[in-house]
C-alpha cells in the first residue's frame, strides 16, 4: 500500500462481479481500499457487493456493501446518503455499471434498447446528479466513468446500443468536466478495449463463438496488437490514477486502455 487515496471516501458502482474472477468494479474497489480509501461497494446484487466488501475488510481495509439499482433515482440518492452517513463525506465516484446489448437496429428490441440506455447512461446521470452536490459543498471531487473504445470504434461485431451508450458516456463526462471544473470537481472517462472479465465471457461467448468461451478468448486475443486481452486490473489502475491527486490537473480526458486496438482497424 502506498496510500495514494489516503483519507479519501469512494463510491464504486458495479463493485460486484457477475461471476467468479475480477470484474472492473470489483478490482477497482479493492485497489482503492488497498491505497487507503474507505469504499462503499454498490451493486444491484447485494451478495456480489458483499464478496468485494469481504475481500477488502479481510485485507484490513474499510468498506461497506450497498444494494442499489443505479437506474433508479431514489436508490441512487439513498446510496449517496448511506456513504456520507457511514464515512462522513464523498471524494470519489467511480461508475462501473454497464450491460451489453447485441445486434444492430433491426435485431434489437425496443425494450432492450431502453434497458441498455437506462443502465449505461441514465445511471451515470443519476449518480452525478446526487453525488456532485456533496462534492461541490466540499469544494473537491473526482468522478471516473467507465466508457469503452466501442464508443469511438467498430470492434468487429454489432452491438449498437452498447456502442452508442458508451459514446454518450464520453460526452456526458466532458460536459460534467467543463461545468464543474471551477468547483474543484474533475470528471474523466476510461475507455477499455477488449478485456477478459466475467461479464465479457458471460455476455459475448454465444455471439462470438456459439458459447465456447475458449474460442471467444482466442478470437479476441488475436484482435489485440499485444496478442492478448487486458483484464480488470488494467482498468482499475487507470481508475486509481484518475481518482488520485496525481491527476489533479486532468479533467475531461478519455484514457484509452486497449493494448493498441484502436491504433488499427479490426477485421
Amino acid at each position: 500500500m502506498t496510500d495514494r487515496l489516503k483519507d479519501k471516501v469512494a463510491i464504486v458502482t458495479g463493485a460486484g462481479s457477475i461471476g467468479p474472477g475480477w470484474g472492473n468494479g470489483k478490482a477497482a474497489a479493492t485497489l482503492f481500499a488497498r491505497e487507503g480509501a474507505k469504499v462503499l461497494c454498490a451493486d444491484i446484487d447485494l451478495s456480489a457487493a458483499e464478496v468485494t466488501r469481504d475481500i477488502i475488510t479481510g485485507e484490513g481495509g474499510e468498506a461497506v456493501a450497498h444494494e442499489c439499482d443505479v437506474s433508479k433515482s431514489d436508490q441512487v440518492l439513498a446510496m449517496v446518503e448511506a456513504c456520507t452517513g457511514e464515512f462522513g463525506g464523498l471524494d470519489i465516484l467511480h461508475n462501473n455499471v454497464g450491460i451489453l446489448g447485441m445486434g444492430g437496429p433491426v435485431e434489437h428490441t425496443e425494450e432492450d434498447w431502453d434497458r441498455v440506455y437506462a443502465v449505461n447512461v441514465k445511471s451515470m446521470f443519476l449518480t452525478s446528479k446526487h453525488a456532485i452536490p456533496v462534492m461541490e459543498k466540499a469544494g473537491r471531487g473526482a468522478i471516473v466513468n467507465v466508457a469503452s473504445i466501442s464508443g469511438i470504434s467498430w470492434l468487429g461485431v454489432p452491438y449498437l446500443s452498447y456502442s452508442t451508450t458508451k459514446a454518450a458516456v464520453i460526452q456526458l463526462t466532458k460536459m460534467v468536466a467543463i461545468q464543474y471544473a471551477p468547483h474543484g470537481i474533475r470528471c474523466n472517462a476510461i475507455l477499455p478495449g477488449l478485456m477478459k472479465t466475467p461479464m465479457v465471457e458471460k455476455g459475448l461467448a454465444d455471439f462470438y463463438a456459439d458459447g465456447d468461451v475458449e474460442e471467444l478468448v482466442r478470437i479476441r486475443d488475436a484482435q489485440c496488437p499485444m496478442g492478448h486481452m487486458g483484464d480488470a486490473w488494467d482498468v482499475a489502475y487507470a481508475a486509481l490514477y484518475l481518482a488520485s491527486d496525481e491527476a489533479k490537473y486532468v479533467t475531461g480526458a478519455e484514457l484509452v486502455v486497449d493494448g493498441g486496438v484502436t491504433l488499427r482497424s479490426i477485421d
